[in-house]
């Protein structure tokens, strides 16, 4: 009899991460491979295979397969557009290179700041007649002959993505359909994104750069999806294939080619999916994630198990406005590289030394320390990664630091405890964007730390920010992957309504939902969920007359009721609320300050059956005895035991030295194996808790307790750090 097996696939730019649940049993399986840059399909197939062979499964068994890739935000975040064409309306032309006065993070010690380049230099942006207003009323007809002349400009020069916007096309796209239509006609090789399709929403320049971003990576995102189709269907014919977008939904890979814009944020928005869902089960509402890789560190807020969303988000130099998870990434992954700046101070990344040739540990060619490096010289990770699969080269991670260490001036213990405090507060700073900046109070939260570095600060950052505490998840380092397979089918359509609420035409705003509602549903049904599963969910861009910018809040009881007088007070009573939450105050019951809607949206969701966590086993002693368990016979130093202990050995707690502290030097500290932990387990710092993907070191000052999920839940026992 067949087994049902989800298979759930995170591509990291280090490892490729892979959950399998079996549906029958409830039986969790993870495992990890090495990723393949040159070819990300590679190192999927790889884990599909791993995972299989591990649970003595077939592609027979697999009922579905999600996967979180990263192919069109390395796309966008390395600057690797292919030649890309721009169609708008006569006379907007320079549309992009107007764009916004948005400084980023301050002007500075700059006396000027120069725009990012362009997504499309200025020659390769042809201009068609025709105009819509704002309502939806056409100005001018649509020029027929200007749009033939423009696609065959873009034939004879070989520019084949092409992205159009013309003016108020949210309001009717009549004109940009039929300029699709025509370069289908005049230049049918093209890949062709039209804004109305993208985003049908107010703000041209914002709409534009999301379209083109849309187009930019479309090719890319089709090849790479095509390309594991049919690698996937040789080994489980006709398995459905899903996408994560950046929004917490999923997507078939038919429909995703179509909008692949909505993958750019897919693998970090899966881990925050899969961190609040184990967070909220363990009892903690109020989450800061962090999510630890090779390249980078994303950062999210998750409240009762929801990640939070914006529209507001950017990848790169790129603004993208389609709902996605509020993420922030730092350049702070192992892979990061230390080094030293022209004024002769200690900087750590951005750049990075990624997974080829990855850390001088790793033995590929490195040439630069890294954040990795440092951990292993202090003797915070194994000399070894994935329970010993991978060995690293100690010797030469702590050539690297001494030779750092020489040119800083700097003993080589502080040099490498310098590297990852910089680290650690590069990680502060991102989590203080999605929290404090965000009118949040941080006391408040857990940190919920996964991914295969994103513990190894934990105790550091509560230190920093004065956080509540830290919550890993077992198996750390796959919780993107075990995110996928948490994720409901969802997709989120928009249309702008600009309108005073006291003159809102009620009858108008519901025959807008019905319609928005009416594309979600069609959406849902192509994907197979049957009417009666169907859930959507309505919310409303409101703002104060003459305010520049919306706070989106949800309609009354989902927004399915009629829309009536009731239901148009209940959207700006939550607005008011909505805004006091925000900024500090609000206009409700002041004539003089009038409410305007913006935006409708309706999100069609599609629920799937989540894993259930059970609950570890407890022991009969109510304290695991860490600090006393190693014998004399396993004291050893395992920095100079490149190996390191295979998984048959784990029973047993070990020692190794490990500096936490510059000034403390290195302590003998127990090595605990984290599948013989017990629910109930309690053990205070140093001490450092290893696993298959994943390495927590316990400071100083902390104490660790299991609790009944398996969860290490981390806090303070005596007050410590700076803040």
């Amino acid at each position: 009899m067949a087994r049902r097996i989800r298979i759930g696939i995170d591509t990291g730019g280090t490892f490729t991460d892979v959950v399998a649940l079996d549906e029958d049993s409830g039986d969790l399986v993870t495992t990890k491979t090495p990723s393949t840059p040159g070819n990300p399909a590679d190192g999927f197939i790889t884990g599909v295979e791993k995972v299989l062979a591990l649970m003595e499964a077939t592609g027979a068994d697999v009922t579905s397969v999600s996967h979180g890739t990263t192919v069109a935000t390395n796309k966008l975040l390395e600057g690797k557009v292919e030649r890309l064409g721009f169609v708008t309306t006569e006379g907007y032309e320079f549309l992009l290179e107007i764009a916004r006065q948005a400084v980023p993070d301050g002007y500075g010690n700059s006396y000027f700041w120069v725009k990012p380049p362009r997504i499309v230099p200025a020659d390769q942006v042809r201009t068609v007649g025709g105009r819509m207003d704002y309502e939806g009323n056409e100005i001018r007809p649509f020029d027929e002959a200007g749009a033939v002349a423009a696609a065959r400009w873009f034939r004879d020069r070989g520019i084949t993505t092409i992205g159009v916007c013309f003016l108020h096309s949210y309001a009717d796209d009549r004109h940009e359909v039929a300029m699709r239509e025509v370069l289908r006609r005049e230049h049918p090789e093209a890949v062709v994104s039209i804004s109305s399709e993208v985003l049908r929403e107010y703000r041209e320049y914002e709409r534009a750069m999301t379209t083109l971003v849309d187009a930019a990576v479309k090719p890319s995102v089709s090849r790479y999806v095509a390309n594991i189709h049919e690698r996937l269907d040789a080994i489980a014919p006709g398995v459905p294939f899903s996408i994560m977008k950046s929004n917490g939904g999923v997507l078939s890979a038919d429909e995703v080619v179509h909008q692949p814009i909505t993958t750019v944020l897919s693998g970090p928005a899966a881990g925050a999916l899969g961190a609040g869902l184990v967070a909220a089960r363990a009892g903690f509402p109020k989450v800061l994630t962090c999510d630890g890789g090779g390249t980078s560190t994303d950062v999210s807020v998750v409240l009762d198990g929801e990640p939070t969303l914006t529209t507001e988000g950017t990848v790169g130099a790129y603004p993208s406005k389609i709902p996605m998870i509020d993420v922030v990434t730092v350049g702070a992954g192992g892979g990061s590289i230390a080094w030293v700046s022209p004024e002769g101070t200690l900087k750590v990344g951005p750049q990075s030394a990624g997974a080829d040739p990855g850390p001088l540990c790793y033995a590929k060619g490195g040439t630069e320390p890294t954040i990795t490096d440092a951990h292993v010289v202090l003797g915070r990770i194994p000399p070894h990664l994935l329970g010993g699969e991978i060995p690293l080269d100690v010797d030469a991670a702590r050539a690297g630091i001494d030779a750092l260490a020489e040119r800083l001036s700097l003993d080589p213990v502080r040099c490498a405890t310098g590297v990852l405090e910089i680290s650690a507060w590069n990680q502060a700073n991102a989590l203080r964007q999605v929290s404090v900046k965000r009118g949040l109070d941080v006391r408040d939260f857990m940190l919920a730390t996964f991914g295969g570095s994103g513990s190894l600060l934990a105790c550091r950052l509560v230190d920093i920010l004065d956080l509540a505490g830290v919550v890993v998840p077992r198996d750390p380092g796959n919780v993107s992957a075990f995110g996928l397979l948490t994720v409901d089918v969802k997709n989120d359509y928009v249309q702008t309504m600009v309108a005073r609420h006291a003159s809102l035409d009620l009858a108008a705003v519901q025959k807008t939902f019905d319609e928005l509602t009416d594309r979600a549903a069609a959406a849902l049904d192509a994907e197979g969920f049957p009417r009666d599963r169907h859930r959507y969910v309505r919310t409303v861009d409101l703002r104060y007359f003459g305010q520049a910018f919306e706070v989106r809040v949800p309609a009354p009881d989902g927004g399915a009721g009629p829309v009536d007088a009731a239901y148009a007070g209940a959207v700006a009573d939550a607005f008011h609320a909505g805004h006091r939450a925000l900024y500090g105050y609000d206009f409700a019951g002041d004539p003089t300050q009038q409410v305007e809607w913006v935006n409708l949206r309706v999100t069609g969701i599609g629920p799937i059956t989540r894993p259930q966590l059970r609950d570890l086993p407890s022991r009969p002693e109510a304290h695991f005895p860490a600090a006393g368990a190693a014998s004399a016979s396993s004291d050893r130093e395992s920095l100079s035991d490149p190996g390191g202990p295979d998984r048959g050995d784990r029973s047993k707690t070990t020692t190794r030295r490990v500096c936490f502290d510059a000034d403390a030097g290195y302590v003998q500290t127990p090595v605990l194996w984290r599948p013989d932990l017990r629910a109930g387990d309690t053990f205070d710092g140093p001490a450092i808790v290893e696993e298959f993907g994943s390495t927590v070191p316990v400071h100083p000052g902390f104490r660790c307790e299991v609790d009944r999920l398996g969860n290490l839940v981390l806090t303070r026992t005596e007050r410590g750090g700076d803040r």
